[in-house]
């Protein structure tokens, strides 16, 4: 991917900012091949629709390219990342805990409230910067 950017001369707009973004437009991309579609029918679809599934193999491959180009930019080794990320879900869900089920562990913070909590607990209106009006 980065030989790809380099001859295309696009390494100024590769930035993690707009590749993070990317990554984001391309996913709901993915998604809306199955928006409105019920979980069987999409099921259906994944497993025996030639057309969908050439149409949703190049979303997922889109997104892959854009990670790809986010780690390159970050300089990160994404293979060690995900090797350590893995080593750390493996401890968060063990296998005898969590098979057949999920639960969210106790004390784990969603994705959407982050780490510093949600929004709205450290008051901040929607449309608002930093609190403001």
């Amino acid at each position: 991917m980065a030989d790809f950017v380099a001859e295309r001369a696009w390494q100024r707009y590769h930035t993690a900012r707009n590749l993070a973004a990317s990554v984001c437009i391309e996913a709901a991309e993915l998604l809306e091949h199955y928006q409105w579609l019920t979980a069987e029918e999409a099921a259906q679809r994944t497993r025996h629709d030639p057309a969908f599934r050439h149409a949703v193999g190049e979303e997922l491959a889109d997104v892959f390219l854009y990670l790809l180009s986010l780690a390159n930019v970050m300089d990160l080794d994404i293979t060690s990342t995900i090797h350590a990320k893995m080593e750390k879900n493996r401890r968060k869900y063990p296998a005898g805990a969590y098979y057949g089920h999920y639960e969210r562990p106790a004390g784990s913070v969603s994705v959407a409230a982050g780490a510093g909590g949600s929004a709205r607990r450290r008051g901040i209106r929607r449309g608002s910067r930093n609190g403001h009006k």
